[in-house]
């Protein structure tokens, strides 16, 4: 190859790289909110926990555009605890996104409360946002391929980044030490994250769904694709092909990313979680759980000595840990056309 030649090899390999770049920065505009709106932050009420641990119960203001009518009234104002040490910090905080499990009592921000505790313990600061599809006045919408689950993903991550904002405002946090714990709908919105918002030292996705590319593969959706129309399903999905986690997820970095899923899934085989993590940027880890989709104590220990090495803090102690409740996992719903198979199918509102 002579002096040209090399020359017009590096300016094709930068053409590439802007044009990937443009692509992906089209990507991101679908995510943009107004940074500028006020939280309006309110406590709520206050309890008091051992060590000096307190926690607020809070609401929080986040900007929904035009999805107020598809989402409820209550969209925009969200719920949330939040879990703070005693001390003046600042502080390493983490974001708790719940499960979407029908059926189970911490389909809330209750289900990491306790975890957040004991990080609190360790010096950490913790926000428990409540899921937009929890939200008082949120009404499912059943019909096959709806706009609502759009509006929820992009809902839900704008809610995310707010927590966000409200925690890296505050004195006693530390803004260089933010991560974010995500389980099932949770992991999901995690996904996106990752490759939205660069605050974010480390993700933890717990059973968090997987790229259209292999969802799409699975029995279930192609036999749902079939019974909605092969030609409307395709078309739905090729303009809002910019809600496919697996666009997301590859441009963590330098984020860490560790990916937890369980072995007895309905849906997101062991073989299925593995091939997404194949698409993870590094650095990232990956480990399956002998459990089913609520998963089980280990997960919760390797879950806090992970976020004890990248937050640099003292982990909790392992009576405080075990003394975590294990997260009751109840029966999946039955695989029917207007249930299960549309649950699945419409994956930015999953378990």
């Amino acid at each position: 190859m002579n002096f040209l030649q090399l020359i017009a090899t590096v300016l094709v390999l930068l053409a590439f790289s802007f044009a990937q770049q443009n692509s992906y920065d089209d990507l991101l505009r679908h995510w943009d909110y107004d940074k500028s709106a006020p939280l309006n932050v309110r406590t709520i009420g206050t309890q008091e926990r051992p060590g000096g641990v307190r926690v607020l119960d809070i609401l929080y203001d986040s900007p929904v555009a035009d999805r107020a009518a598809r989402l409820g009234p209550n969209a925009g104002h969200v719920p949330a605890y939040l879990v703070v040490p005693a001390g003046k910090g600042p502080f390493p905080a983490i974001i708790y996104a719940h499960w979407c499990m029908p059926g189970s009592e911490m389909k809330n921000r209750k289900e990491f409360l306790d975890e957040a505790v004991i990080m609190a313990s360790s010096g950490v600061v913790s926000l428990l946002p409540d899921h937009v599809t929890v939200r008082e006045g949120f009404v499912a919408d059943d019909s096959p391929l709806n706009l609502q689950q759009i509006d929820v993903a992009v809902q839900q991550v704008t809610n995310l980044r707010r927590g966000s904002d409200l925690l890296v405002t505050r004195r006693d946090v530390d803004p260089k030490r933010l991560a974010y714990v995500g389980h099932s709908c949770g992991g999901e919105a995690g996904a996106f994250l990752s490759g939205i918002d660069r605050r974010f030292k480390a993700f933890v996705i717990m059973a968090g769904g997987v790229s259209d590319d292999l969802l799409f593969q699975t029995k279930l959706l192609q036999d749902y694709r079939q019974q909605v129309g092969a030609e409307k399903f395709d078309a739905f999905n090729a303009k809002y092909s910019w809600t496919n986690v697996g666009k997301y997820i590859p441009h963590a970095a330098p984020a860490f990313v560790f990916m937890q899923y369980a072995e007895h899934e309905p849906l997101i085989t062991p073989d299925l979680a593995k091939e997404y993590f194949a698409t993870v940027s590094e650095p990232k880890k990956f480990k399956l759980y002998d459990a089913e989709h609520a998963l089980n104590p280990e997960a919760t220990r390797d879950r806090i000595e992970f976020l004890s090495e990248e937050l640099d803090i003292k982990q909790p102690g392992s009576k405080d840990v075990a003394s975590i409740p294990a997260l009751y996992q109840p029966p999946w719903p039955k695989p029917s056309n207007q249930d299960e198979s549309k649950q699945n199918k419409n994956k930015k509102s999953p378990k």
